[in-house]
């Protein structure tokens, strides 16, 4: 995970899409100065990087639906809970699922575990969106691979 540029996903374990789900792990870093504000003394993973964690996780998944043509830019977040803490050097494992895609959007829904013990879930709606220009779409391909995601065999 490097969370000062926002790449939340260290690698996809699984991706089905004929069961339009998708797994994911991601490593909370020890250091970061995120933890040095939140919270100083007692450093905790913010909310609003789990629900990014599970955007990205839940976005893969309907990028690789799409075959890559184009790009989910999340819109809306609907029932967002964090269930448990997550700190420093927990490691988490993420699981979404597209449950309708139509007229040019996508909703999801994803789930996030710390030690087998739930620590949050979310309903997720993303627009689907052109990428800006060839260059971006290469760059999310390379990151793609990065993170495991085998992006050739879903490249339309």
């Amino acid at each position: 995970m490097r969370l000062e540029y926002f790449q939340m996903i260290d690698r996809v374990v699984e991706i089905n899409l004929g069961e339009r789900l998708i797994r994911s792990i991601c490593a909370v870093p020890t250091e970061s100065t995120v933890f040095e504000g939140h919270f100083p003394t007692f450093p905790m993973m913010p909310g609003v990087l789990l629900i990014e964690c599970m955007a990205q996780t839940t976005g893969w998944l309907v990028s690789a639906l799409g075959g890559f043509t184009a790009m989910p830019i999340l819109v809306a977040v609907k029932g967002g809970k964090f269930r448990t803490a997550v700190f420093p050097g927990d490691v988490l494992e993420f699981v979404g699922k597209v449950a309708h895609e139509g007229s040019g959007y996508a909703i999801g829904e994803c789930r996030g575990w710390r030690e087998k013990k739930a620590a949050c879930d979310s309903q997720l709606t993303f627009r689907i969106m052109p990428y800006p220009s060839p260059q971006f779409r290469r760059a999310m391909l390379e990151l793609a691979e990065r993170i495991e995601l085998p992006v050739k065999e879903f490249i339309k």
